[in-house]
C-alpha cells in the first residue's frame, strides 16, 4: 500500500487514527500545556523556530543546522547560533557538480525543499556534504556542500537522488553514497502501524548500483540511521518497536539489537563515540479527531554503547511538558539540544 503519509509525521486524519490506536497501549501518555519559553529549572526552552526535526553541528562547533520539518517554500533550513541562541536562515544557492547524486539530476528545487532527516559528513576530497531528506516537489535526497560564509555558513546545492520510496533519515558516506531509512516501504493494506510488524526497510545508494534494499532490514517503522566511523555498521532505530538495530554493511545482515523504554527517533553521535537516541514515550488518545497538533507528550533520551548496544537512559522529562513530539537529541558545547517534529521550540538540557 502506498500510504498517503510521506513519513507518518504530517498531521493528517489517518495519522491521528493510528495515534489513537497506539494510545490504547500507552496508558502513561499525557497532555498538559507546554511550559513557557525561557529557563525551566535546569532546562532552557528556546522558542522562535518551527518543527526542528533534526540537527547537525557545523564543523566549527558554533552552530546547529536545523531541519524545519514540513516547511517547503519557506525557511526550510536554519542556522541556530549556540552563543546567542538565535535562529537565522541559512543561505542557499545552486551549482550542480558531477559526482554528487544521480547524473540526470541537474535542477535544484531551491527554497521549496521540505526537510526531514539530515546528515553532515566530510567527503573523501575534503568538502563538507549535507544530505537532506526532502518531501516537496519530489521525493528525494537533496545534496548540498556546506561552505563557510564569513563567520557563519551557507549551502550550495550540488545534486540529488530520486527516492524509490520516501525516505525518513540518512547517513551520508565519504564516497558520496548513503544509507537511508524507508519507514513505510512494505506497509500493507489494513496494517496497524503499531502492531510490531515490519512496515519499512533500509536502503543503500551508490553511484555505481543505485538504490538497493539491505536484505534483512525489514523493521517496524525504521526511523533514524547513522553509520560507524569505519563505515562497517549502520545503526537503525525502530520507532514503533522501541528498538535499535546494528547492521553489518559488509556481511549484509543484522548482528545485534536492543530495546528502549521510549520510541527512538533520530540518532546522533556523541564526542565520546556513543549513540544518542531521543523520542516520545507514547501517544495521548484524548486529542480530537481533527486536531492539527497531535498529543505526543513525554520523552526520553538515552545513550547507547555501539559495541554492546547497552542502553542507558540519561534523561526523562518526568511529566515536565517542555516540548512536544521529540525527535532528536544532539550533544554540543557541554549540553544536549532536543528537537521536535512539531511546535515552536527546542530545549537545551545540561549534559
Amino acid at each position: 500500500m502506498k500510504n498517503p503519509l510521506h513519513a507518518f509525521y504530517p498531521f493528517a486524519p489517518f495519522a491521528l487514527l493510528l495515534l489513537s490506536q497506539a494510545a490504547q497501549a500507552q496508558p502513561g501518555a499525557f497532555n498538559p500545556p507546554l511550559l513557557d519559553c525561557g529557563a525551566q529549572g535546569a532546562a532552557t526552552v528556546v522558542c522562535g523556530t518551527r518543527a526542528p526535526e533534526d540537527f547537525e553541528v557545523t564543523p566549527d562547533g558554533e552552530y546547529l543546522i536545523v531541519a524545519n520539518f514540513g516547511r517547503g517554500t519557506d525557511v526550510a533550513l536554519d542556522l541556530f547560533e549556540l552563543a546567542t541562541q538565535r535562529f537565522t536562515e541559512i543561505p542557499l544557492s545552486a551549482a550542480v557538480q558531477s559526482g554528487w547524486g544521480q547524473a540526470d539530476c541537474k535542477e535544484s528545487i531551491g527554497t521549496q525543499v521540505s526537510p526531514h532527516g539530515l546528515s553532515l559528513t566530510q567527503r573523501t576530497g575534503g568538502a563538507w556534504q549535507l544530505y537532506v531528506v526532502n518531501h516537496n516537489v519530489r521525493e528525494s535526497m537533496e545534496m548540498y556542500e556546506l561552505q563557510q560564509d564569513g563567520a557563519a555558513w551557507k549551502l550550495v546545492w550540488r545534486g540529488c537522488v530520486i527516492a524509490q520510496e520516501p525516505y525518513n533519515d540518512v547517513a551520508a558516506l565519504p564516497d558520496g553514497s548513503f544509507v537511508a531509512t524507508r519507514p513505510q516501504a512494505i506497509m500493507h493494506e489494513g496494517q496497524n502501524l503499531f502492531d510490531g510488524e515490519p512496515s519499512g526497510n533500509v536502503a543503500v545508494w551508490t553511484a555505481a548500483a543505485g538504490e538497493q534494499v539491505l536484505p534483512g532490514s525489514d523493521y517496524g517503522y525504521p526511523n533514524g540511521v547513522v553509520v560507524s566511523q569505519d563505515g562497517l555498521y549502520a545503526y537503525v532505530s525502530g520507532w514503533t518497536t522501541r528498538s535499535i538495530h546494528q547492521y553489518d554493511l559488509t556481511a549484509k545482515k543484522e548482528v545485534a539489537k536492543s530495546a528502549f523504554t521510549f520510541m527512538p527517533d533520530n540518532l546522533t553521535w556523541t564526542a565520546g563515540g556513543k549513540l544518542l537516541a531521543a523520542g516520545i514515550k507514547g501517544v495521548d488518545g484524548n486529542c480530537p479527531a481533527d486536531s492539527q497538533n497531535p498529543c505526543l507528550q513525554g520523552f526520553g533520551v538515552a545513550e547507547v554503547e555501539p559495541g554492546s548496544l547497552a542502553v542507558s537512559e540519561i534523561y526523562d522529562n518526568e511529566g515536565k511538558a517542555l516540548i512536544n513530539g521529540v525527535s532528536v537529541a544532539i550533544e554540543v558545547g557541554g549540553a544536549l539540544y532536543v528537537g521536535s517534529f512539531q511546535g515552536d521550540r527546542l530545549v537545551k538540557l545540561p549534559r
